[in-house]
């Protein structure tokens, strides 16, 4: 009895002592992993672990093609292969730390910390994290992380994101910790990369003949219907629905079929310059067609111009004869008071100009306002002042048809050019002043595009030193409005080149401040008159009246502050708030006008702030501010 319960007792120990061995000849074989003869082997098998994903990959891609184009059941096989690898290398590391005490462990953290060094940049801040916890099991994650990113391409990380709530907690669990900024709102890589995948599509679509109708080519063109209506007017990744990241995956997938399909590399490169090339010739016409809009738009009267016209035409000539005249007329030939000139034909244009000029002025009982038009807006545009005067201000308001003695020059229509800025007469009237304004001894002119800020009662005091006329420079290189002569003037003629300067400062039109009886003085208008006839016998100028500015009035011209007239709010977007809200007189200058629907909207609110857009005349005609 006694001997067998001494045979059960040995037989006992024999099991636990080979059960205790056992462990410890496996883990000292694995410990060789560890150790400077042994790291690579772990290396290399860590590897050969890791690049197995590529099979299984490609097995996920003939299912997909087999389960006509449904989501492929083994696409993230490669996250479960890395989740698999991890949990491996973890339970391996995890025995061979638990046989060890705490100072080889210390050991082992640093061997591993210092052949990831390169690595630091990247995972530094999560890394330190996982060190301070002291948990075995995220460590191991982490030299697993290390190893993969040797091995797994930006992409294939950014799918593990999208599909990390398919690999498991543990999965979800190293991805919040080792990427913890990864997912932000205003991102737009996913974005970037459907449409990079969109543009791979079309390019192995491009190889093949244009009647194939294979199974291939059939799946291209349903993901691309399938990926353009996924990605939409997204602009970022905040913006995607959950299916166009699931899409994203079959994409990737059928790109993947393409790559074995078509694996000619200089093929796809030259396809890819020829979409290029395409590209680049739409994106130009584009541009072009766009332009030509945008000029077609700046010339068209719009819709609402044209009713509040025919209103007011028509309620002008509903008054009887009597009751069509303008108050206070008899001051519009007083040379004490201070005159403005306005030349336009647009309704709206006048009266914002005349209401922000009055609104800013300090004595406005001061001001007279000269409207010149032509006949056909004459009626509409001295309706509009007897229904909204100007305050304590006079408005006179003249037909260009009225001034028998204006010559009518046919130069301003010869040019090849439908726009009214360069053939209407109107804009060429400012080389008439002293004829249109026999009594005035000064005149300030106003553009039609301008809203005044500040009392301009200071230039009417200004010593102009025998200067015709005071405007604000345009010479400064650098600024938006910067003018050279030579950009408008051809000074290879040798009668320009020989009594102009090409580096003489140059001015811009828009609010100019003239001095009529030095104008009379030099007799301005006949030398106007001999530059416009000699440009039209060559080429000495392009076309518009700013050139023959330039040299009617050259080195006759006094330069203001640039405070006083700010320019480009028609068609430059970075003009400074500061200097716009310091400048007495703002100009948008250029095509983009602000009662026009192409209008800078940054810039439109300078502007209708003077006009009172409640009106019922104006609302019949539905205009808004």
């Amino acid at each position: 009895m006694n001997q067998s319960r001494r045979w059960q007792r040995t037989l006992i120990l024999a099991l636990l002592s080979l059960s205790v061995v056992a462990p410890l000849v496996f883990v000292s074989h694995r410990l060789k992993a560890f150790t400077s003869e042994g790291r690579q082997d772990f290396l290399d098998d860590l590897s050969s672990v890791t690049y197995r994903t590529d099979p299984l990959r490609l097995n996920a891609i003939e299912q997909e093609g087999a389960e006509e184009l449904e989501e492929p059941q083994q696409v993230v096989y490669k996250e479960k292969d890395l989740g698999s690898t991890n949990s491996y290398i973890s339970q391996q590391v995890n025995d061979l730390v638990e046989s060890r005490n705490d100072g080889y462990r210390n050991n082992i953290l640093e061997r591993n910390v210092s052949e990831s060094d390169h690595n630091k940049r990247q995972d530094q801040e999560p890394q330190k994290k996982l060190f301070m916890d002291g948990d075995e099991k995220i460590f191991n994650k982490t030299v697993a992380h290390n190893q993969n990113i040797h091995t797994q391409s930006q992409r294939m990380k950014d799918e593990v994101e999208v599909t990390d709530k398919q690999s498991g907690p543990k999965a979800t669990q190293y991805h919040q910790s080792s990427r913890p900024q990864s997912r932000r709102g205003g991102t737009n890589q996913k974005v970037l990369e459907i449409k990079d995948q969109i543009i791979r599509a079309k390019a192995y679509l491009g190889f093949a003949p244009p009647s194939s109708n294979s199974h291939l080519v059939k799946e291209l063109k349903l993901r691309i219907k399938e990926m353009e209506r996924a990605v939409g007017e997204a602009t970022k990744d905040s913006d995607l629905s959950r299916s166009a990241l699931q899409k994203m995956r079959h994409m990737e997938a059928s790109l993947s079929k393409a790559n074995r399909a078509f694996p000619d590399c200089t093929s796809m490169a030259s396809k890819f310059r020829a979409m290029n090339h395409n590209a680049e010739e739409q994106v130009r016409s584009h541009r072009q067609q766009a332009t030509y809009l945008v000029h077609l738009a700046a010339r068209t009267t719009p819709k609402g111009l044209h009713c509040l016209s025919m209103q007011l035409t028509a309620d002008y000539f509903a008054l009887r004869p009597e009751d069509r005249k303008l108050p206070h007329e008899n001051k519009i030939h007083d040379p004490k008071l201070h005159h403005y000139a306005v030349f336009s034909d647009n309704v709206l244009a006048c009266a914002v100009v005349v209401n922000s000029t009055v609104f800013n002025a300090k004595k406005q009982e001061k001001l007279v306002f000269h409207v010149v038009t032509n006949s056909l807006n004459l009626p509409a545009i001295r309706m509009w002042f007897l229904l909204n005067p100007p305050g304590k201000a006079t408005v006179h308001v003249q037909s260009i048809e009225n001034f028998e003695w204006l010559p009518k020059y046919n130069t301003f229509k010869e040019h090849n050019s439908s726009d009214p800025r360069y053939t209407s007469e109107l804009n060429y009237l400012r080389f008439y002043l002293p004829d249109i304004f026999p009594t005035l001894n000064k005149i300030l002119l106003f553009d039609h595009d301008v809203v005044v800020q500040k009392d301009l009662s200071g230039l009417w005091n200004a010593n102009m030193k025998g200067k015709v006329i005071a405007a604000v420079g345009t010479c400064q290189e650098g600024e938006t409005s910067f003018h050279r002569m030579d950009m408008f003037i051809n000074f290879s003629d040798p009668f320009i080149a020989k009594r102009f300067d090409v580096n003489a400062c140059t001015w811009a039109f828009g609010m100019n401040f003239f001095d009529l009886q030095q104008w009379r003085r030099h007799n301005l208008t006949d030398l106007y008159h001999r530059y416009l006839q000699m440009g039209s016998k060559r080429p000495l100028w392009n076309i518009g009246s700013l050139p023959l500015g330039w040299l009617t009035f050259y080195n006759k011209t006094m330069v203001l502050d640039r405070r006083w007239h700010i320019l480009g709010l028609g068609y430059d977007s970075g003009v400074d708030r500061n200097e716009i809200e310091r400048a007495a007189v703002i100009h948008y200058d250029g095509i983009r006008k602000p009662w026009l629907d192409i209008a800078m909207g940054r810039y439109r609110n300078y502007w209708t702030k003077f006009m009172k857009f409640d009106l019922p005349i104006l609302q019949r005609c539905n205009l808004q501010a």
